[in-house]
């Protein structure tokens, strides 16, 4: 992977205890599948020992993109940034829907830490390209599978 890849603290912690997650528990009972599935004998006709093998793959690739993402992760705490009220990434943003007059809170983290139900949104999302670099009373318009919709920008924090 080339390049840093941003990602809060939180972000980052939550990568470490999937990969110890995985490396502790997930690794080593897949091994333990594979050698109960090999002790039945006939592995071409395996079912047990196929599905085990398929699932030791999906964690070890697993582990190595987790790995590889962290030895390039710029770690960028929200709490200290000095970005003179402007929408970055790690800002939190409160927005208000000028079309349907809801308000909502979001902070712009990267493509890993992205979770809408926690009001969570990637870097790279429609909404925060458009947020990026702007401020407080500023109005964004972006444009959502739902059609264009237009926001104002009431609060940029850094928590």
């Amino acid at each position: 992977m080339a390049g840093q890849i941003p990602m809060t603290r939180n972000g980052v912690e939550r990568l470490k205890e999937e990969l110890h997650q995985l490396k502790s528990q997930d690794r080593p009972n897949i091994i333990q599948a594979i050698a109960e599935a090999r002790a039945q004998g006939d592995l071409s006709e395996n079912a047990e020992y196929e599905s085990a093998k398929e699932r030791q793959g999906f964690i070890e690739g697993r582990i190595a993109e987790i790995e590889a993402k962290l030895s390039n992760v710029q770690i960028i705490d929200p709490a200290t940034l000095n970005a003179d009220g402007k929408c970055v990434f790690g800002a939190t943003i409160e927005l208000e829907d000028l079309d349907e007059e809801k308000s909502f809170t979001y902070q712009i983290v990267g493509e890993d830490e992205a979770d809408i139900k926690a009001n969570k949104i990637s870097i790279s999302s429609p909404l925060a390209r458009a947020l990026i670099g702007k401020e407080d009373g500023d109005v964004v318009e972006v444009e959502t599978p739902g059609g264009q919709k237009t926001y104002e920008i009431s609060n940029v924090s850094y928590i």
